[in-house]
């Protein structure tokens, strides 16, 4: 796993992060009980820039447990008191480097069913080659060598598309369950793909991370809940330098990101991708930022 290659350990080695999700890097529930019980390990290796500490402890077993408060107002390893350590460690790395490792472990443990008691997610992976083979059509002018993140990836499908044209995006969506289904069978790329509310990504990423900001069939939108999607589309929009791709089922719902966008600096366009079957990605909002892109 690439967490090995940030300490610099064996694959032997067994590592486990205190936290079960990316979303608990935030608010560190299991971090905070470990520094109230106190944590004694005979090794520990500290990763530069107070991105997080790797305890090796031996009870109930030998394992490595890398605790980070990184992503978290509150730095609780910084004033963490009960802590001892008889031999100390430290290995150079950056947060750039942090992130992928974090996403591949929390991946790996999803489809490992690490942290489900049972999974009755079962059933035949609805993909519906149709609909690849049109993206993959409505995405041949997405220039190769782009950074991308995809959002509300759901299972994976649409994701085809891109990776079938030959580019590498980041995706995630909210749901674990349908992240891990696409996991479990190859789908996606561990080291690129993670559960996550839309809504937190700022949290993990700078302003401007990524070339292009992409989510396919966002909604249903209704007006009970756009409040929700206009927040998770603006979120996800502060990551973006160059462009923002939206597709929908009705037109009415890319006017309504149009809008949206339009109010946050963004100049958008509907664009009608409907077709005899009209079922999915009917309907798109692309958008780049006025003035040419973010610095």
């Amino acid at each position: 796993m690439l967490l090995h290659k940030l300490l610099g350990l064996p694959e032997e080695e067994s590592i486990f992060l205190a936290e079960e999700s990316l979303a608990d890097l935030l608010t560190l529930p299991v971090t905070r009980d470990l520094l109230d019980a106190g944590i004694e390990a005979d090794a520990c290796i500290e990763l530069e820039g107070g991105l997080g500490t790797a305890f090796h402890i031996t009870e109930p077993g030998p394992v490595w447990l890398l605790l980070t408060d990184i992503y978290s107002m509150d730095k609780v390893l910084q004033r963490a008191e009960n802590l001892t350590c008889s031999q100390r460690g430290q290995r150079g790395a950056s947060e750039k480097a942090l992130f992928p490792a974090l996403a591949e472990y929390f991946a790996l443990s999803l489809a490992e069913e690490l942290f489900c008691e049972s999974c009755n997610y079962g059933g035949d992976l609805l993909y519906v080659e149709e609909r690849i083979e049109r993206l993959g059509t409505f995405l041949q002018t997405l220039p190769l060598g782009r950074s991308i993140l995809e959002i509300c990836c759901g299972n994976g499908m649409a994701t085809q598309a891109l990776l079938r044209l030959g580019h590498r995006p980041w995706s995630m969506d909210s749901n674990r369950c349908d992240l891990c289904v696409a996991l479990k069978r190859d789908l996606l790329d561990p080291q690129r793909s993670f559960v996550l509310d839309a809504r937190l990504l700022p949290h993990f990423f700078p302003s401007g991370s990524f070339d292009v900001v992409l989510g396919f069939m966002v909604g249903l939108i209704a007006p009970s809940n756009w409040h929700l999607w206009k927040e998770i589309i603006l979120e996800a929009s502060l990551l973006a330098r160059e462009q923002l791709l939206f597709t929908t089922y009705t037109e009415r719902e890319s006017e309504l990101i149009a809008r949206a966008l339009s109010e946050s600096g963004w100049k958008a366009e509907i664009i009608d991708n409907c077709d005899p079957k009209g079922i999915y990605d009917q309907w798109a909002c692309s958008a780049v930022f006025e003035g040419g892109g973010k610095d």
